[in-house]
């Protein structure tokens, strides 16, 4: 298994095209990723109660397991539109499998932005009508998929003869089940459907859902999966790991270009009764404006940490005494820092990545989640998102 830090190319059988389609003032808004062959998939979506029809619509096509297209829209998220935000996304879908060359509930699609506008349908309609060439490298999908993230995301494994290409966006409104968060994942391994599946599902539950940067969840949220088979069969377990290890690379991008982000933050919670209070805590400490603070000005605070584990007023088997935290390698409770401690201290919160680990003593459980600093970057991008 090998980690391709510049992705080039799509995987055997993939295809792409982006262009403009009048959803922003300039640049590519509008990406299509093809398989040029039939192809199995898996997808799992926000739960979101305002999940929008492009969520709507997606999680009835991908029901049938066979998506072969994902076409994405950025800019506008077309949620709280009403019925005719549904017909509207249905017809998005419509013109594109036309142009793919495929059936209708073969294609996902992702809407992504400002909520409760309608889309600009006759500029989209115009794009659709003439798309041009199918060569769009992942990185320029990526691009094209941004709203306000600063970069693109991409990722890449090898695993046997086959690769797995994932792209990403997301900076916002981060909170899982999923998070503002759209990400696509593509192979040419021959993989069964419920092995895609579990393996899809796995890693997004260590990964994808270990992820927030505001606590705020999104109404468009989706993940998928296709897998077209050109490359031949691969190891099931080594196909598992690879794609979780492009979630996680994606997760830790997304998690460094949160909002105003300039600091990826990772917690780290071991000791607990089980996994699931683990991710509960770790979540409590990732969250907390006042960590995400004191992680912004490198202030090595350890009372916001344990105020933030101590709201979890329904794990009465947390237990002050059986607790520890530690700021990187440097344990901060119990133990009461010196003076030299404290400038260490200072400089561990001062790096670009910050660890911050609790042990609550309690049992085997652990969690590791992602989040990232609050800074006043955070505030002024979204006090003036629409105006």
């Amino acid at each position: 298994m090998t980690h391709t830090h510049s992705v080039e190319k799509w995987p055997t059988g993939f295809r792409a095209y982006t262009g403009h389609g009048g959803l922003r003032e300039h640049g590519d808004d509008i990406s299509i990723v093809a398989s040029d062959l039939p192809s199995v998939s898996a997808a799992v979506f926000t739960r979101s109660r305002f999940a929008g029809p492009a969520v709507l619509l997606s999680r009835r096509h991908a029901a049938g397991g066979r998506l072969r297209v994902v076409v994405t829209l950025a800019q506008n998220a077309n949620v709280a539109t009403g019925r005719r935000g549904e017909e509207n996304a249905a017809e998005v879908a419509g013109r594109v499998a036309r142009i793919v060359g495929v059936a209708d509930d073969e294609v996902l699609i992702g809407s992504t932005g400002v909520i409760g506008r309608p889309l600009p349908m006759e500029a989209i309609r115009a794009r659709l009508a003439g798309p041009g060439p199918f060569d769009a490298d992942p990185e320029r999908v990526a691009r094209a998929m941004m709203t306000t993230d600063t970069r693109p995301k991409t990722c890449a494994r090898t695993v046997g003869g086959a690769r797995i290409v994932g792209v990403a966006k997301g900076v916002g409104m981060l909170e899982p089940n999923m998070a503002t968060m759209l990400a696509y994942l593509f192979t040419d391994a021959e993989v069964a459907r419920p092995e895609l599946d579990a393996a899809l599902r796995g890693a997004v539950d260590a990964t994808f859902n270990c992820l927030s940067v505001d606590t705020d969840t999104s109404t468009s949220d989706t993940v998928s999966l296709i897998a077209n088979g050109a490359a031949g069969p691969v190891d099931p377990g080594e196909f598992a790991a690879a794609l979780r290890e492009v979630c996680l690379d994606l997760t830790k991008q997304l998690a460094r270009d949160g909002e105003g982000a300039t600091k990826l933050l990772r917690v780290t919670v071991t000791g607990a009764r089980d996994a699931a209070q683990a991710k509960r805590v770790a979540k409590s400490v990732v969250n907390s404006p006042l960590v995400k603070t004191a992680v912004h000005g490198a202030d090595p605070n350890w009372g916001r940490v344990v105020m933030a584990i101590g709201k979890n007023v329904d794990d009465t088997d947390i237990e002050p005494d059986k607790v520890t935290v530690r700021f990187g390698a440097l344990e901060v409770y119990p133990a009461e820092p010196g003076d030299e401690t404290l400038a260490e201290l200072v400089a561990v919160m001062a790096a670009d990545e910050v660890e911050i680990g609790v042990s609550l003593g309690l049992g085997e459980g652990e969690s590791t989640v992602y989040g990232c600093d609050l800074s006043a970057g955070y505030i002024r991008i979204n006090a003036d998102y629409t105006t």
